[in-house]
């Protein structure tokens, strides 16, 4: 579903990009109804390989869940909320940088590397290490550069130690 239809002239104003933030695990649902209201999708997929007793199955999981991209006019709008897989639809200021960031991302899915969302771990964030001889612990992230500092926190006497870790081993926490 990496897919962009193309909208018809330039009848009905410029075209845009938007933001469809979905409801949960609707983002390929979302992708089907614009589809065949003819508006340009763009739902950025990766393969995930599941293994079970006696087989082994491969999905196709959205690359960032709840978020689909697309490409309308302003008053094509109203047409995807009346969805009912749509939580809201967001404004991209930066058309230009979207495009090229959006478009670095589709090229890096195409290849035969091993891709996958990281969220957004900022300073002050709880976390779980998922990865290593430390997974399971959770801590605070302290600073970024390069790798991570998490703080793993001894409260009873007010202490911490920093470990320095890999983002891609870390989880957010809620």
């Amino acid at each position: 579903m990496n897919e962009n239809i193309e909208q018809d002239g330039n009848a009905g104003g410029e075209v845009a990009w938007y933001v469809a933030h979905t409801r949960p695990r609707c983002e390929k649902k979302l992708a089907e109804f614009c589809e065949r209201e003819g508006f340009s999708v763009t739902l950025p997929l990766y393969k995930s390989v599941k293994k079970y007793p006696g087989k082994v199955v491969m999905f196709e999981k959205p690359l960032f869940p709840n978020y689909l991209f697309l490409r309308l006019r302003q008053q094509q709008r109203k047409r995807v909320y009346q969805s009912d897989y749509v939580a809201n639809l967001l404004d991209v200021p930066d058309q230009e940088t979207f495009q090229e960031q959006l478009d670095a991302i589709l090229t890096a899915l195409e290849t035969e590397y091993e891709i996958c969302a990281l969220p957004h771990i900022s300073v002050g964030k709880k976390v779980k290490i998922k990865a290593g001889p430390l997974r399971g612990f959770e801590g605070y992230v302290e600073e970024r550069q390069g790798k991570l500092l998490v703080l793993l926190r001894l409260d009873f006497i007010g202490q911490s130690a920093g470990v320095k870790v890999e983002a891609g081993d870390l989880e957010l926490i809620d």
